[in-house]
């Protein structure tokens, strides 16, 4: 690693992040000089996970251009890799990169069910869909030693709670004898990412992401067991991704997606360095089109976070990313309203030692 925080290729094998540089909160980290002189002798990097103990897992919003105001999320940071994701500067609140640690130092939060139960069971609890995987996504790879999404899926099943999933992870199938049952009550929708057909872009954009063709595997799996999905062509990548919209969306209504949405890459605060990075060693010779098409619809800059801009973006190329996309979700019959999850089933199961209703 040099003093810019950037680590040799052979060390980040099947990682996302070119660099770990200091988040802005770690202006003074400190490198190692002995790394400086001996990384090539170094190991690759290996995944890291310790353990957080929330007295609250339950997070609240208020933003205007999100259709739900909570959500959970069983691990801080995520293996999977994508160097676009949106939520890496979250790693240096903890003092960490948002770079390679974001994907190397994870935190998991296995009292996180037992939180969520006693939230809602609070006297002032009011039933809403809660999301899972907006942030970081529940099925990572090392949910399946530590099992937390699944037991957070139980005790909502068990209180009949409506719950919106978002994930890459295939590992998803396993909970189908959970989420089935739940989708017949109207309380489940998952949206399953799928960033582009191509398998070489994808294991370099999203190195530990399982490939294209098994999170379509995944879809049919889950719309097959009767579980209502919906395709996310998210981040659409302009010069990069932008001319697989329609093929995209044939590819989600082909393994049973009954509704499509898109979201136009985000670089908010850290992420756009490492983008940059990425590019320059990935894509040289798209680098410069793609990032005046993104400034181009920022006003200048490389992301601009106002509510209901950030998401898509303004400008000729905006609107045509937007006009396309609908054409073709129309086309499909992928643009039609999915109803509401219900929550008008929430109850909390009588536990030993309550006190039994008479009425």
């Amino acid at each position: 690693m040099d003093a810019n925080g950037f680590t040799r290729p052979e060390r980040r094998k099947a990682r996302g992040a070119v660099s770990n540089a200091a988040g802005r909160y770690d202006l003074a980290r400190s490198v190692d000089l002995d790394a400086l002189e001996t990384d090539e002798d170094l190991p690759p990097l290996r995944t890291e996970v310790s353990v957080e103990k929330p007295r609250k897992i339950i997070t609240y919003n208020s933003s205007p251009d999100l259709p739900f105001d909570r959500s959970i999320n069983p691990y801080r940071g995520c293996e999977h890799g994508c160097v676009y994701c949106f939520a890496r500067p979250t790693h240096a609140y903890l003092g960490l990169s948002p770079g390679l640690d974001f994907e190397t130092r994870l935190i998991a939060r296995p009292d996180a069910p037992a939180a969520l139960e006693r939230e809602l069971r609070a006297r002032r609890y009011a039933v809403a869909p809660i999301a899972i995987g907006t942030n970081t996504d529940p099925y990572q790879p090392v949910e399946r030693d530590w099992r937390i999404m699944r037991a957070c899926l139980e005790v909502l099943a068990a209180c009949r709670h409506p719950v919106a999933i978002v994930t890459k992870g295939t590992l998803i199938e396993r909970d189908i004898d959970i989420l089935a049952p739940m989708a017949e009550q109207g309380l489940v929708r998952v949206g399953v990412s799928v960033t582009t057909l191509d398998p070489d872009l994808s294991r370099r954009m999203e190195p530990r992401a399982p490939a294209p063709k098994r999170r379509l595997a995944t879809i049919r799996a889950l719309t097959g067991a009767g579980i209502p999905v919906r395709l996310m062509t998210s981040p659409v990548v302009p010069g990069l991704t932008d001319h697989e919209i329609e093929a995209l969306l044939e590819a989600g209504r082909d393994a049973g997606v009954e509704s499509a949405s898109w979201i136009m890459l985000r670089l908010p605060r850290e992420v756009s360095p490492l983008w940059q990075e990425w590019l320059a060693e990935h894509e040289p010779g798209r680098a410069a089109r793609i990032m005046a098409r993104l400034r181009e619809m920022h006003g200048g800059r490389d992301y601009d976070a106002r509510w209901s801009h950030r998401m898509r973006g303004e400008g000729h190329y905006a609107d045509m990313v937007a006009r396309r996309f609908a054409r073709a979700a129309r086309k499909l019959g992928l643009d039609d309203d999915v109803p509401p999850l219900r929550c008008d089933l929430f109850h909390l199961p009588t536990r030993t030692g309550d006190q039994l209703e008479l009425f």
